[in-house]
């Protein structure tokens, strides 16, 4: 008989193991020695280690299912049940029973991850669908849109709910994308009605500014093309193909009549410029009439530098004043010295101012012999008063005798 601490052998080949729950017989053994029979099913029972410990293994590193770790267990416990190996069996079992509890464990830390990760892929769908509720009602349509399509991405990579659940949220989700995609719709649809209106009415205009472009009517033309120009800018805008078309045909419109207006505005200018040196050395010509010495002479020689001076034509508008100033200047002094002429040889003139004067000298006259007498009677007060009556008629005399002067007496 051979054995070892775990096993022997009897006389017959019966091969036992020990046990907890006493011997148990593991088999027979027919050919060879009861060494080589103990060896045999020690191997066997090594093996089981083996797997045993394997097993251990995946369970701990790898995500083997429940399901499948039972089985395995299931199907090493037969083997470690039936004794066909010798060894310490009830270890085995032992380290069987704590991985069906680690089985467990890992079970219910799962269950507990799936039940975390479908609360936080409810709570991200929940999240979805109030951001898409909110976006269905901005007016941001590419902004809006673009963040849309990135919700879908995102709720593509969320686990599934429940049945019910998911598709509550993805109606609530799905209604909120269609009421964006709805007034987005409308939107362009009234903008694409806008713009169709404005692209006619940006039609009527070009073909009012290509029908101006040849005018030469240069002042109620140019401010047409400025109220064509406000319409242009309340018009709104039109279609992107044919904006640029149609700005470019309505300022190329423009460009062609206000080249030609300052073409000639400029030819004008330079006219002008040249006429305003002509009267510049007209007025300095009148200049030298001054002082008036001899009317007739003067009188001459103006009207000659006037007739020239119609003659010339317009000069630039800010320098208008000042050249005609001139003119007018020396003509006023003409004037005046004819005036002055006139004066001096009216005789029913001079007859009026010698009357005047006359009467003006008896009234001062008298003035001053009433004061004489006012004083001599010891009256102050009314010589006074006729000191004051009598300034004012000395001040009319002395000016009728300045008028009788230029009477040449």
């Amino acid at each position: 008989m051979s054995s070892d601490p775990w096993g022997r052998v009897d006389e017959t080949g019966t091969v036992y193991v020990r046990t907890a729950d006493g011997e148990q017989v593991v088999g027979s053994w027919a050919a060879g020695s009861p060494e080589e029979a103990l060896t045999y099913f020690e191997r066997k029972y090594e093996g089981l280690v083996v797997e045993i410990g394997l097993l251990e293994k995946r369970v701990q590193t790898t995500d083997l299912s429940a399901k499948d770790a039972q089985t395995a267990i299931g199907h090493l416990r037969e083997q470690v049940d039936a004794h066909h190996a010798v060894g310490d069996l009830d270890a085995l079992r032992g380290r069987l029973d704590k991985l069906v509890a680690s089985v467990e464990e890992r079970r219910e830390e799962r269950k507990q991850q799936r039940a975390k990760q479908s609360d936080e892929a409810r709570k991200s769908k929940e999240d979805l669908v109030t951001e898409a509720e909110q976006l269905a009602q901005s007016d941001q349509w590419r902004a809006a849109g673009e963040r849309l399509r990135a919700l879908v991405d995102t709720w593509k990579g969320l686990p599934r709910l429940d049945r019910k659940s998911d598709d509550e949220l993805w109606h609530r989700f799905s209604h909120a994308r269609s009421a964006f995609s709805k007034r987005r719709k409308a939107h362009f649809a009234q903008l694409d009605a806008q713009r169709e209106e404005a692209r006619r009415t940006k039609e009527r205009l070009v073909a009012e500014a290509e029908s101006l472009s040849g005018s030469t009517d240069w002042g109620p033309t140019a401010a047409r093309y400025r109220e064509l120009m406000t319409q242009w800018k309340s018009a709104g805008r039109a279609q992107r193909e044919h904006e640029d078309d149609l700005w470019n045909r309505f300022r190329g419109a423009q460009d062609v009549f206000f080249a030609a207006r300052s073409s000639v505005f400029a030819e004008r200018d330079a006219e002008q410029s040249e006429n305003l040196k002509l009267k510049e050395e007209l007025a300095e010509e009148a200049e030298k009439i001054l002082p008036v010495t001899d009317l007739k002479t003067s009188r001459a020689a103006f009207r000659s530098i006037n007739e020239r001076w119609e003659a010339i034509g317009h000069v630039p508008r800010d320098a208008r004043a000042k050249v005609e100033g001139r003119m007018h200047a020396v003509e006023r002094a003409i004037q005046e010295a004819e005036e002055a002429e006139w004066r001096r040889t009216n005789p029913e003139a001079r007859a009026r101012a010698e009357g005047l004067t006359g009467q003006l000298q008896a009234a001062v006259d008298k003035l001053r012999a009433q004061i004489d007498q006012a004083r001599a009677q010891g009256n102050s007060s009314k010589a006074d008063k006729l000191e004051r009556e009598l300034e004012g008629r000395q001040a009319l005399l002395d000016q009728a005798l300045k008028g009788l002067q230029e009477f040449g007496g």
